[in-house]
């Protein structure tokens, strides 16, 4: 059976769309599907666009979603990647194992154009490796 996963971020713009990507890199499609989705819908950030394809990640085709759009979707995991998202989580009625973990919004980065661009690239390599390691302790031997 296929297993659902949900990245949730408050504006579903920078961080839950790299983990996206980087979940759908990382997994198989034809046995995870990925999703993410915010509390509210800000739009896919170009920044977060041309960072991720430094790392040969394409997330230009993604969409910005809020989480009402998955409703009638099971989720099996539901990953949050920021505080207010958890925090704001349960009123979304799941029986899926949650997990959290609290990255950097890049979206927030202050300082010249090149402050700005590491502040990115620092969040990506955060979620890379988070995504990394969550795919081979939680995916790997339970497909």
């Amino acid at each position: 059976m296929k297993k659902n996963i949900l990245v949730l971020c408050t504006g579903n713009s920078c961080r839950s769309q790299m983990a996206e990507g980087y979940l759908r890199q990382l997994t198989d499609a034809n046995t995870i599907s990925i999703y993410s989705a915010g509390i509210e819908k800000h739009g896919v950030n170009p920044k977060a666009i041309a960072i991720m394809q430094e790392d040969g990640v394409d997330i230009s085709k993604h969409s910005s979603n809020t989480i009402d759009e998955y409703l009638t979707i099971d989720f099996d995991i539901i990953i949050t990647v920021c505080d207010q998202a958890k925090e704001q989580c349960p009123f979304f009625a799941s029986k899926a194992q949650k997990y959290h973990y609290n990255f950097p919004d890049p979206a927030k980065a202050i300082g010249t154009a090149a402050q700005i661009d590491e502040q990115f690239r620092t969040t990506r390599q955060l979620i890379k490796d988070y995504c990394t390691v969550f795919v081979s302790e939680n995916l790997l031997n339970n497909k």
